[in-house]
């Protein structure tokens, strides 16, 4: 039988047994610097852990250390947030403060976050739920699948009045022994078979009432509306096996989970573990002023105050509790600064951390340690069509050299810079591809300097191309 693509594998849950410290050190292997971020991040999801152990009493008084990022863009903001997330096998997600002041006063509602949140959620324990029933899954839709090639295959005696006699049973019982071997060989793969296929009529739309002054925004999702009156409806299809397999996998899966218990823990989940990421908070930041932005400045801050401060949510799957919900917020604070947030908002994040700017030296760390590496992706995304490139020391150095070079003549970007310079300094080895007659390739000083040089050097041009 062929294989079905595995899903994305249930992150770790280790992290209740690592120290501060060693999350720092497991941070490290993604993230270049930043040491004090680093640490700030580890102590809030370790208290988080040490909450955990403590009297139910207790427990319901300590609040999360809310925490505001300060640094300019590329310095690791996102990325610090997002791995923390990753190895506290907790929801994770990024919303820009921007988008509730885009529409009207105080622009889309800021409850919309945690329904957000949520979603991710309940998508992340499904997905884990899915792992832990996946082969049991796979063996029912393996006999379903031998089922329907049995009662097709010639000379099947299904309608034989003496199908009871031992003879019979035997002869089906070798042919269903038959079919196995072949399908999990792959070779009844382009054979066509007809099963039943449930029709989904209408896409997944979802829209969104508004009520008078006061009222909560409630969000329908059409399919759970008329979901009776679709899902219950079934055709005859005819498909490759191949293409079958995908279809019966699916409904077994979906026999096998209990979405019930799935949305419990999702929203248990959310409440504990929750971690929601606000960029461009500074852009935010003022004080009314009576007309003019501030004033829907001031407004979403006052919007997303009782969300940080700790309320019920009403989402699809039930109410939820922000008590407990993490938040780091993150900004560059050219213009502003953190205390220009109102008095309330900026009691609820006390932990404040600056990431400092990243030069030539912290640009070559990046291009070399993380596990993620920019020029470890490059390697091995060329070398599945036979090219080895080879980056030397002196070629790394000058990559980062020009990267700050560019930072300082143009707008400052950060790390992402790299992405450009990496970008432009292998666009012919990529277009080229395996149709490249020398497959290996040495990235020096000199190659780089060649390459990218002159268009470093034009500020004009390094403004549109790097």
């Amino acid at each position: 039988m062929k294989k079905i693509p595995k899903h994305s594998e249930a992150r770790p849950r280790g992290l209740d047994q690592m120290s501060p410290k060693e999350i720092v050190a497991a941070l490290d292997r993604y993230v270049v610097g930043q040491k004090a971020a680093k640490k700030a991040v580890a102590i809030a999801v370790r208290n988080r852990i040490r909450r955990q152990k403590l009297d139910e009493e207790m427990a319901e008084e300590v609040a999360p250390k809310n925490i505001i990022m300060i640094g300019s863009t590329g310095v690791g903001k996102t990325e610090i947030a997002k791995r923390l997330a990753r190895m506290a096998n907790s929801p994770f997600m990024k919303v820009e403060a921007t988008k509730f002041t885009e529409v009207g006063y105080v622009g889309r509602d800021v409850e919309s976050m945690v329904r957000d949140l949520a979603e991710i959620a309940v998508d992340m324990v499904r997905a884990e739920k899915i792992l832990e029933i996946e082969e049991k899954a796979e063996r029912n839709a393996e006999e379903r699948l031998l089922d329907v090639l049995l009662a097709a295959a010639p000379g099947t005696p299904v309608d034989d009045k003496n199908l009871e006699s031992g003879k019979d049973l035997q002869r089906i019982e070798e042919m269903r022994e038959k079919l196995r071997k072949q399908l999990r060989n792959g070779r009844l793969d382009n054979r066509l078979i007809e099963i039943d296929v449930r029709e989904h009529a209408l896409p997944p739309v979802s829209f969104q009432v508004f009520e008078g002054p006061g009222m909560e925004e409630f969000q329908f999702n059409i399919r759970d509306m008329i979901s009776g009156m679709i899902d219950g409806k079934a055709k005859k299809r005819r498909m490759p096996v191949s293409e079958a397999v995908d279809y019966i996998m699916q409904e077994e899966e979906q026999k096998l989970i209990d979405m019930d218990m799935v949305v419990r823990t999702a929203m248990n989940l959310v409440e504990q573990s929750g971690i929601i990421f606000l960029d461009e908070i500074d852009k935010i930041a003022g004080r009314e002023s009576g007309h003019g932005p501030d004033v829907s400045r001031e407004g979403v801050q006052r919007d997303i105050l009782p969300i940080v401060e700790g309320t019920n949510v009403i989402t699809r799957y039930g109410m939820i509790r922000t008590d407990h919900i993490l938040f780091i917020a993150a900004g560059a604070f050219h213009s502003t600064k953190p205390t220009d947030l109102i008095p309330e908002l900026q009691g609820r994040f006390p932990v404040r951390v600056e990431l400092n700017p990243l030069g030539e030296e912290e640009f070559v760390r990046i291009l070399q340690e993380p596990k993620n590496a920019l020029i470890r992706q490059y390697t091995a995304l060329l070398a599945t069509e036979g090219l080895r490139l080879r980056f030397t020391a002196d070629g790394i150095r000058e990559i980062a050299r020009l990267a700050c070079q560019v930072n300082e003549n143009t707008e400052n970007i950060g790390a992402r810079r790299l992405h450009t310079i990496v970008e432009a300094l292998l666009e012919d080895i990529s277009f080229e591809g395996k149709q490249r007659r020398i497959k290996y390739v040495r990235i020096n000083a000199e190659y780089v300097r060649k390459k990218l040089g002159s268009i470093a050097r034009d500020k004009d041009l390094s403004r549109y191309i790097l």
